[in-house]
């Protein structure tokens, strides 16, 4: 009888050593393909940048480039689309050339949304202003009636506007998050990111958690100043 209860006991020793070595394979195995997975995930990082890359190919005449610098932060170079905004394009541009910007701020920055500049009242209700008149742009957007197809990704430059669709001006934003699901088809967008998508990434993570509120109003204090925004050829 102690030789078959010895006998089984081995025998269960044996199984428990078995199951054992079987959980730590298996947890090598889950490490090794999270590893993976992880890997391709950041491979397919490259392809949303190779994109903005691309665009920078076409004529600058339809698709023209700016470069904006921020003070303390760095340049951020766009690429425009004049064929899908071209009276935003051309709104921005002319103010670009005026030098309208220089000297502007970012004013509104929210995490996973958008940073907000443009604005020389620097509190989000100014405009571009001639003779006493706020001058104003037709919202080029699918709601309005026109065929944009720029999607609010990542990297993309859009139009601000007060509640009325033909009210966009002066002020605009660069996405930092992917925005489409609520801007798309309701807001101008214009253009692309095609380097310093990090100095827009730095200047979220700096800025946005000094919001006053939940809209992401920054002091005057706080906001990052944009030294300047030109037309570049490359």
């Amino acid at each position: 009888m102690k030789k078959i209860l010895s006998l089984l006991l081995a025998i269960s020793l044996c199984f428990a050593f078995a199951s054992c070595g079987t959980v730590e394979r298996d947890a090598d195995y889950e490490e090794e393909n999270e590893t993976t997975a992880y890997e391709e995930v950041t491979q397919e990082q490259p392809e949303e940048t190779e994109k903005y890359e691309v665009t920078t190919n076409k004529d600058t005449k339809n698709y023209p480039k700016v470069e904006i610098k921020v003070k303390n932060y760095g340049s951020i170079k766009l690429q425009l689309d004049s064929l899908q905004a071209p009276e935003t394009v051309k709104n921005f541009v002319s103010l670009v050339k005026k030098g309208f910007y220089d000297g502007l701020t970012f004013h509104r920055i929210m995490s996973n949304f958008m940073i907000q500049g443009g604005d020389p009242k620097g509190n989000g209700t100014g405009g571009n202003v001639v003779n006493g008149q706020e001058v104003n742009v037709k919202g080029e957007f699918s709601a309005n009636g026109v065929n944009n197809t720029i999607s609010h990704k990542k990297g993309v430059i859009s139009m601000a506007r007060a509640t009325a669709y033909d009210t966009a001006s002066s002020q605009f934003f660069i996405c930092n998050a992917d925005a489409s699901a609520s801007l798309d088809g309701q807001y101008a967008a214009f253009g692309y990111v095609y380097e310093g998508i990090e100095v827009v990434d730095k200047i979220t993570a700096d800025v946005a958690p000094k919001a006053t509120d939940t809209n992401g109003t920054i002091q005057s204090a706080d906001q990052p100043v944009i030294q300047s925004i030109k037309v570049i050829e490359e």
